[in-house]
């Protein structure tokens, strides 16, 4: 009995969840103008091109220190991020409670 219920559970607990996919879409195509509709596809260029093209770009001077600092928080973030969670302390415990466990 029990074991058909927890069946049932489950069973309804996934048809649920697909049901946020049977959502309607916004009316997308309202949005575009008649413009937009006759415009032609654009081309497709390589990226070396366009790469080139952002290097040529002249870029604010003012904005180079705002970039750098940036930069530098998000290094010292990834460096923290890098870290060990778990303490050595904690981590030696942990292994001496495995291997007691493995011994039992």
């Amino acid at each position: 009995m029990r074991h058909s219920f927890a069946l049932a559970l489950i069973a309804a607990l996934g048809a649920g969840s697909l049901l946020p996919g049977c959502a309607q879409f916004p009316q997308l195509d309202a949005t575009l103008t008649d413009q937009s509709r006759r415009a032609p596809y654009p081309d497709l260029v390589p990226l070396s091109g366009l790469q080139a093209r952002i290097n040529d770009t002249d870029t604010n001077a003012g904005a180079a220190p705002a970039i750098e600092a940036r930069i530098a928080r998000l290094k010292s973030r990834a460096a923290r991020l890098r870290g060990t969670v778990i303490d050595s302390d904690t981590r030696t415990r942990m292994q001496a409670g495995v291997r007691a466990g493995v011994q039992q």
